[in-house]
């Protein structure tokens, strides 16, 4: 937070973006106005949803330093280990909501519901160091077009004036252009077939000279060179006709062991795009990876194996940022206001990702894994080392803040009084209401 207060005009403006963080990264079961204003010692919701709505802070700035702190301090928790490859994860997450007035809602896919839902979605950059730790760096909000184009909905949105529509692919580009001007460079990139399937995104990757290992669909058209071209599935049922091409290695070690899987590479006409096909030993189900490899860098297929195992912590930083810091809890409708709310959630989780990362080699006790199926448990399993959740619990102790007297009193009294206009204000609506039975 000591970082963060140049971006900060007023003094009071930062202490209270200094409460908020430390409230989201509580032991709050819900993190919205009310009981993060609560659990600050506030007698209102109203500072914080200054801080939110209408106070002078310069959120891209805060967001670089957030950025910055993370490869930084992963940077500096590598120095005792043996360099991994440094990855980038790009991927969106969701969340649902209620009602047409919040920035960016539509019915759309939601993938932490599963299905079709109203919601809002957010693309994500997750900065990964192999076997070390993983934080987010970077983020855009997802906005329909049609929010965009429409000038009072835009208004009433708080949606910038100068704002264009972006598809997800293109968010993507302006999350890592933001990562390549910071000075960050990754070995690299990875992503889902979202991604895999955007040309511009590609193309951008390959004027970067970056390479990347992105997921893509079973139709997606590989140009085999002679005027042969075949999407991923026949690629497959047409070039690897023998069982002995397949070689089972791991994509990298689980919570439970190695995680193994069938991989094959094929060529294409390009010698510097290759498709790594990824296959469950158990089921048989395919995932095709189309990967970019620039000259100068290393070519093998070990590499962009180990990158393919790499994008699930991406999906780790979205889990713990929703369940431990309330990335998905926000109750702000406006453009900017969800914005710092993501902004200053990334940091609480950058502290805890950072933390967790420098201590890894110390708090890392566990008995030596099993060799043979027989093997006898040892008398000390030791532990694991430390989670980013149990350094969140950690740190939500030490920072636990002093509450005035009578402060839940003064909260339970608030509580109950603003519920109460609510439901007067509801009964009055109703009673304007026309209420007829339709024939």
């Amino acid at each position: 937070m000591q970082r963060l207060r140049s971006c900060f005009v007023r003094v009071q403006t930062w202490q209270q973006a200094d409460k908020y963080v430390s409230a989201v990264a509580s032991d709050l079961p819900k993190r919205n106005g009310w009981t993060i204003a609560e659990y600050v010692g506030d007698r209102g919701p109203d500072r914080v949803q200054r801080l939110l709505n209408r106070a002078v802070w310069d959120t891209d700035e805060a967001m670089r330093l957030v950025r910055r702190f993370v490869v930084d301090g992963l940077a500096t928790a590598a120095r005792r280990r043996r360099r991994g490859l440094v990855v980038g994860a790009l991927d969106e997450t969701g969340q649902q909501k209620r009602g047409t007035a919040t920035c960016g809602v539509k019915r759309q896919y939601m993938g932490c519901a599963g299905r079709v839902e109203n919601g809002i979605n957010t693309v994500h950059l997750s900065y990964v160091r192999e076997g070390l730790g993983h934080g987010l760096i970077g983020f855009r909000q997802w906005i329909p077009a049609e929010q965009i184009d429409d000038a009072k909905t835009a208004q009433a949105m708080g949606i910038p004036g100068d704002l264009l529509f972006r598809t997800k692919g293109q968010l993507a580009i302006d999350i890592c252009t933001d990562a390549y001007t910071d000075g960050i460079r990754f070995d690299v990139m990875c992503g889902d077939e979202v991604y895999g399937a955007c040309t511009q995104l590609r193309e951008f990757f390959e004027h970067q000279q970056q390479a990347y290992v992105l997921r893509v669909a079973s139709t997606f058209l590989l140009d085999l060179g002679a005027g042969v071209r075949l999407t991923c599935r026949q690629a497959v049922e047409e070039l690897v006709d023998d069982q002995r091409r397949w070689e089972v290695r791991s994509a990298g070690t689980g919570s439970k062991g190695q995680r193994w899987y069938g991989w094959v590479q094929i060529a294409t006409a390009n010698p510097r795009h290759v498709l790594l096909v990824r296959r469950h030993l158990r089921t048989g189900e395919l995932a095709f990876h189309y990967c970019y490899q620039p000259d100068g860098q290393p070519k093998s297929m070990t590499r962009l194996i180990r990158a393919a195992g790499l994008r699930w912590p991406v999906e780790e930083d979205f889990e713990f940022g929703k369940d431990q810091f309330g990335l998905d809890q926000c109750q702000a409708r406006l453009h900017g206001a969800i914005r710092r709310h993501t902004v200053l959630v990334m940091a609480a989780l950058a502290v805890c990702a950072v933390t967790t990362a420098q201590l890894h080699h110390r708090t890392d006790t566990q008995a030596p894994p099993p060799v043979t199926p027989d093997q006898a448990p040892p008398d000390d399993p030791g532990r694991i080392p430390l989670t980013i959740p149990e350094t969140r619990r950690l740190l939500a102790r030490l920072s636990h803040r002093p509450k005035p007297p009578h402060h839940a009193e003064h909260w339970t009294d608030w509580r109950r009084r603003h519920q109460a206009r609510s439901r007067w204000f509801h009964q009055r609506t109703r009673l304007n209401r026309e209420y007829a039975l339709v024939n």
